[in-house]
């Protein structure tokens, strides 16, 4: 049962006081045992525990045993039902539960690690997920603290939210967390490889640190052990500047763990990234700088989440979108990694314009009733709350000037520290700390949803911008000469009055140049035709990833074609300085361009045209390795000449002196197998040679996407079987869907269609991967009638809201 609203609010209302003594047993190698003691105060004689899917549980309640029938009778499998409460001294509720483990990243994860048979278990937690590992009131509202402790076999480590207070013959006890919300804690327990250290900062604060990742990983957290340490405390001491609140938590603890379905999560005191943020083999330069910005996302949250914590999911914006604004910020100022604004435009907020287009928009800061359940609330963590959301404090910041909005940040966290606030909150702290109109921006930026667009007309040879829309804008206006360079730069203020820029007469111009604000670009006729003449000899790496990323929404919106697009990329790109923008075009090319834009009887060609555009960029790579580790992926995962990926596999080399790095190694692999030229044990060569989880995924990629009916046949049945782990799902579905194989594919489109509801069913992360496996080809008008036929049907929130986008998408 999803929780909703008007019961998160109820039970609030009710409860306080509430504190928490966790007692976990990790050595059963089926199921865990879970013993949770939970104090609390209310004011009324009945309530109820979120517990999901227990096979068996005791309950005690202020001291009474319940006795076996009562207690079948008050557990439906979701919820502990309690009554007999005292409304005058503090309860106390004991609830012992047996509980599986799990293979789909939410809740206690286990994993086996193919290199060693280590074997790894962890709580992954966030929405609705705590009550997977123990009995709880699971609110964000109810915050409480946790005494923790846990057995587990004696040869691991265990990590959790707070210190180690206590260790004995493989049970680990923990301090005291502050009052955080269940679906913060975290316990990962396995034979970690750890880098600890402490670090003393300049204003005398010292603090223990951990870095941690599976044993089989141990090489690559010593390679990358040094910068990990850099990076962490540059942050934290940025971060020290930047907020009067101290850091909130005792310890800091970092680990990367198999099969997180997030990015990271910001489980205070000890943050969890999937471990893909650990690559094997060399680390790209782009890897490194989007690695550092979550690092700082994620220890943003220790005051945006974890220690002011949103009251309800409308204000999920509150913790993600600063974490996205303060991850690229503290990256580039506190971490030294340098143009992460270029990351932005070109990476984060194509994801927020997408969103934001299709029908399933919604503010950045929607209303409570809104977002009724907790699974409505799951759909909004979209690129809305995070890139939508991030560019929206970019331009809040600008506008009112970052000095009063720090002020206003800060006196926000001091007041609600270790407390609950809501946008009202928020929006009380910038007000009093700034005479501009800070209500009027919020209702223009947080509560309205959709974006504007600038455009620019001429007067003449004067350019005059115009906006199509209702928000105040402020942004950085870059003007050229015919042969694209700089004459000058100047700061605008757009509103419902046109402003003509007589400066820039005659010249070609280019607003939100530093990617400002949030809107579409509509370029005048003239200074298109220039652009998109010389948009490789631009110098300014921003300005041109600001331009392809408009130019990749006037795709989405059929302004131009997807041809248009792809001449783009194979007169420009090749020439192209910045790995990142290579990686990011190439993506959008992939991903949304040929399977949204481009029919499938011309698939193949699109395809060709991208595999031209990164062979030639390859051959200009030659001095530049970052560059040509760019594009040999792009040219692995695209070309037709087997030959060539053969070779590459042979040489285990791009070229003379390129290594190929274990991701390309097997997007040339899958391939190869897409286009028939690697049969079932060749593949298993390749896994074998492999010998890693990662391995084994490229793998099942690879089987997938051999172009027959019998290898679909096995991918689909392999997808469908219970229990199926998210990882091995989102790999079969990736090497699934072919763009060349469209007719191939058409029974398994009509196939997934029907059978992907009910294996949504299985719980919020799993829904998502689900919707994560649309279909990844161009679909026909057949097709497309099937799609809409069958979301006239019963479909479960989270699968509605992906399909509606894909549709969406295509339409």
């Amino acid at each position: 049962m999803s929780l909703t609203l008007d019961e998160a609010r109820t039970r609030a209302g009710v409860l306080s006081s509430v504190s928490y003594s966790l007692d976990l047993d990790l050595t059963g190698p089926e199921t865990f045992r879970s013993h949770a003691r939970v104090r609390f105060r209310s004011t009324v004689t009945e309530t109820f525990l979120d517990l999901k899917g227990a096979l068996s549980i005791s309950l005690v309640v202020n001291g009474l045993a319940v006795d076996g029938e009562a207690v079948e009778a008050a557990y439906d499998g979701g919820r502990v039902g309690l009554s007999g409460l005292s409304t005058e001294a503090v309860n106390e509720v004991e609830v012992t539960a047996t509980l599986p483990y799990t293979t789909d990243g939410d809740g206690m994860h286990t994993f086996t690690d193919p290199v060693d048979g280590s074997r790894y278990a962890s709580a992954y937690l966030g929405m609705d997920n705590a009550s997977k590992v123990f009995a709880c009131f699971d609110q964000n509202d109810l915050k409480a603290p946790f005494a923790v402790a846990v057995t587990a076999d004696p040869a691991d480590t265990v990590l959790a939210n707070g210190a180690v207070v206590s260790y004995d013959a493989g049970r680990w006890a923990f301090a005291t967390t502050p009052p955080i919300p269940p679906a913060l804690l975290v316990v990962a327990a396995g034979p970690w490889h750890s880098v600890r250290w402490t670090g003393v900062f300049d204003s005398g604060v010292s603090l223990d640190f951990g870095w941690h990742a599976r044993r089989s990983l141990a090489a690559e957290l010593d390679r990358d052990a040094e910068e990990l340490r850099r990076t962490s405390e540059a942050c934290f001491a940025h971060y020290a500047d930047l907020i009067d609140e101290p850091y909130p938590f005792d310890s800091y603890d970092q680990v990367f763990v198999p099969g997180l379905n997030w990015g990271a999560q910001e489980m205070p005191g000890c943050v969890t990234y999937r471990d893909e943020l650990l690559p094997r083999g060399a680390i790209t330069d782009t890897q490194r700088a989007i690695r550092a910005v979550i690092i700082a996302h994620e220890m943003s949250h220790m005051w945006f989440g974890d220690s002011m914590t949103m009251t309800w999911w409308e204000d999920t914006w509150l913790q993600e979108s600063f974490a996205d604004y303060m991850g690229y910020r503290v990256a580039e100022a506190g971490a030294g990694f340098s143009d992460l604004r270029v990351e932005v435009e070109i990476g984060s907020k194509p994801w927020g314009y997408r969103s934001d287009a299709r029908r399933s928009t919604h503010p950045v800061a929607p209303l409570a009733v809104d977002v009724p359940d907790v699974d409505t609330a799951a759909t909004i963590f979209d690129g809305i709350s995070y890139a939508k959301g991030g560019a929206c404090l970019v331009q809040l910041a600008f506008w009112l000037g970052d000095e009063e909005f720090m002020t206003g940040v800060n006196r926000h966290l001091t007041r609600f520290r270790f407390a609950n606030a809501t946008l009202a909150d928020f929006v009380e702290s910038l007000a009093a700390s700034s005479p501009k109109d800070v209500r009027g921006w919020v209702d223009a930026w947080l509560r309205r949803p959709g974006f504007d667009t600038v455009s620019v007309r001429r007067d003449g040879d004067v350019p005059v911008l115009e906006r199509e829309g209702s928000r105040p804008h402020a942004f950085t206006v870059a003007g050229y000469d015919s042969s694209l360079r700089l004459v000058g730069r100047k700061r605008v203020e757009l509103g419902a009055e046109p402003v003509p820029l007589p400066e820039f007469a005659g010249l070609v111009v280019v607003p939100n140049a530093g990617g400002e604000t949030f809107a579409a670009l509509r370029l005048d006729p003239g200074s298109w035709e220039a652009l998109s003449d010389g948009l490789s000899r631009l110098e300014d790496p921003l300005v041109r990833a600001v331009l392809w990323s408009a130019t990749a929404l006037r795709v989405r919106s059929r302004e131009l074609s997807a041809d248009d697009y792809l001449d783009l990329v194979e007169n420009h790109l090749p020439a192209e300085t910045r790995a990142d923008i290579i990686e990011g075009v190439l993506a959008e090319a992939r991903s949304v361009v040929i399977p949204h834009r481009v029919p499938a009887s011309r698939a193949a060609g699109a395809v060709a045209r991208v595999a031209a555009a990164a062979a030639a960029g390859l051959a200009a790579s030659a001095d530049d390795e970052q560059r040509a580790l760019a594009w040999a992926t792009a040219l692995a995962a695209t070309s037709a000449d087997a030959e060539l990926l053969r070779g590459w596999l042979d040489a285990d080399k791009v070229g003379i002196t390129i290594p190929l790095l274990p991701t390309t190694r097997w997007a040339a692999i899958v391939r190869l197998a897409s286009l028939g030229e690697a049969d079932a044990r060749f593949i298993a060569t390749e896994r074998d040679r492999d010998g890693t989880a990662e391995g084994d995924l490229g793998a099942l990629r690879a089987l997938a996407a051999r172009p027959s009916t019998s290898a679909k046949d096995a991918a689909w049945e392999a997808m469908l079987a219970p229990g199926v782990d998210n990882r091995r799902f989102g790999a079969l579905a990736s090497g699934m869907w072919i763009a060349e194989q469209a007719h191939l594919l058409r029974p398994y489109v009509t196939a997934y269609l029907a059978e992907a509801p009910a294996l949504a069913t299985r719980g919020q992360a799993f829904a998502i991967e689900i919707g994560r496996a649309f279909p990844r080809i161009a679909l026909d008008a057949g097709q497309l009638d099937a799609l809409r036929a069958a979301l006239t049907e019963e479909v479960p929130t989270i699968l509605r809201r992906s399909w509606e986008d894909h549709l969406d998408d295509r339409e």
